[in-house]
């Protein structure tokens, strides 16, 4: 029996692969990815925390709306205190609705990721053409505010279709965070050339906890605790990569936020063992690793 493939990797066993360290003989790299997103009112998915409501469904969009009037400016302030570096994943609409909160992230020297260009749409519905527009417009519109192309991509839903990352490498990404395959970067084939893969938690996705599976704020964050625990242990015998995934609408409300200081808090007393980096510069690194180093490489 021969199962459809992807084509896009070969199978890897963590245990078997070529070892190597992060910048400064660090082995495990922790980077933050914050979601800041627009929609079109009455139109889009949507989260919603109760059942689904008919469209125009105004508090689902309201809901969204915090995150970038209040939310988004909370998680700010945190990151100053902290001194945490953001990749900052951006719906492009935002430079039209909200530019203001965009800069300030910008300013502080945080990268901007491309996120689509609204979560009022999705990948997975596009033509070729559409899609292929779509990722080309909030690339240029990234440049255009940024002064520089993104380096890198996550869907919007984490929703691809089959030519995603032909289509992004296309467009001159050079990295994507859709594949939840790995504690460590992969490269992918494209038709383009490589497209490498950094770990994005779907697992302990702060969206996926706290609107889907509807975990207490409290036991989220103790499972965040144990997973940096466990993996900062497990890096002793190999590089690693955790992701922390925030919503400005999600971790961005007080109570969950109150919580989450404390995640951050039991980060930063192992600053000088972890790499605190954003998933541009771990791109970078593993660019310049020799050939064979990294899976697909």
């Amino acid at each position: 029996m021969t199962l459809k493939t992807h084509d896009r990797y070969d199978y890897s066993a963590i245990t078997e692969r070529r070892d190597y360290s992060w910048p400064g003989g660090k082995r495990l790299a922790v980077h933050l990815c914050l979601n800041v997103e627009h929609f079109s009112f009455g139109e889009g998915l949507g989260n919603d925390y109760a059942a689904p409501h008919p469209q125009p469904n105004q508090r689902s969009f309201a809901w969204r709306d915090y995150g970038n009037r209040v939310g988004a400016w909370r998680l700010l302030e945190l990151a100053d205190a902290y001194e945490l570096p953001y990749a900052l994943l951006v719906n492009t609409e935002l430079y039209s609705y909200c530019p203001q909160m965009v800069a300030a992230f910008s300013k502080r020297g945080d990268e901007i990721v491309g996120h689509g260009r609204t979560n009022a749409e999705r990948q997975v519905d596009m033509s070729l053409d559409e899609e292929r527009t779509c990722i080309q417009e909030a690339a240029a519109a990234i440049e255009k505010h940024e002064g520089k192309r993104p380096m890198g991509w996550l869907a919007p839903y984490i929703s691809q279709t089959r030519a995603s990352p032909d289509l992004l490498r296309e467009a001159g990404f050079r990295y994507m965070m859709d594949w939840p395959l790995d504690d460590q970067p992969v490269w992918f084939r494209t038709r383009h050339g490589p497209i490498l893969s950094i770990p994005y938690a779907h697992d302990l996705n702060d969206s996926f906890e706290c609107v889907s599976r509807r975990t207490p704020s409290q036991l989220y964050c103790e499972n965040l605790i144990d997973h940096f625990d466990e993996m900062l242990e497990e890096s002793v015998r190999r590089p690693l990569v955790m992701s922390l995934v925030l919503h400005s609408f999600i971790l961005g409300q007080p109570h969950r936020l109150r919580r989450f200081r404390q995640v951050i808090e039991h980060i930063v007393k192992q600053r000088e063992r972890i790499w605190l980096t954003r998933a541009g510069d771990i791109c970078r690194y593993v660019e310049t690793l020799p050939p064979g180093t990294v899976p697909g490489s």
